[in-house]
């Protein structure tokens, strides 16, 4: 399942997530600070919901839910979506539904460290993450 995952894990490397937050509408500030921050995610297990707390200076979210089940969100730039964990091949998966759009986050590990890729509309954003 995700045992592979729950960890606490610091962002240590980002390739173009300024493109994939433009591709979503974020506005031009709340880029700024996304490309600024660098975020602690901490993966756990609370029972079977699977638990991803993103630590930031600039906003703390919780997500806990079960693995295949829907759950509303509210994202860091404010948008409302629908969202669903799974896991697939290995690889931990969630997918974020608004308004006829999807993002979809890839979290797989690779030589110890989770790799995170975030596709939106054709644009892929790669976050590398090493254990905290």
């Amino acid at each position: 399942m995700v045992d592979a995952f729950c960890a606490k894990w610091k962002l240590v490397h980002s390739e173009k997530f300024e493109d994939y937050m433009k591709a979503l509408g974020v506005d031009a500030i709340t880029r700024k600070v996304g490309i600024a921050t660098k975020p602690t995610v901490v993966i756990s297990k609370d029972g079977d919901k699977v638990v991803v707390e993103t630590l930031s200076t600039f906003r703390n979210t919780k997500l806990s839910a079960k693995l295949g089940e829907e759950f509303d969100e509210t994202t860091p730039d404010d948008r409302k979506v629908k969202s669903t964990f799974t896991v697939e091949n290995g690889k931990f998966v969630q997918v974020q539904k608004w308004d006829g759009k999807e993002t979809t986050f890839v979290r797989e590990i690779k030589d110890g460290k989770m790799v995170m890729t975030l596709t939106f509309d054709g644009v892929e954003a790669v976050r590398t993450y090493e254990k905290a």
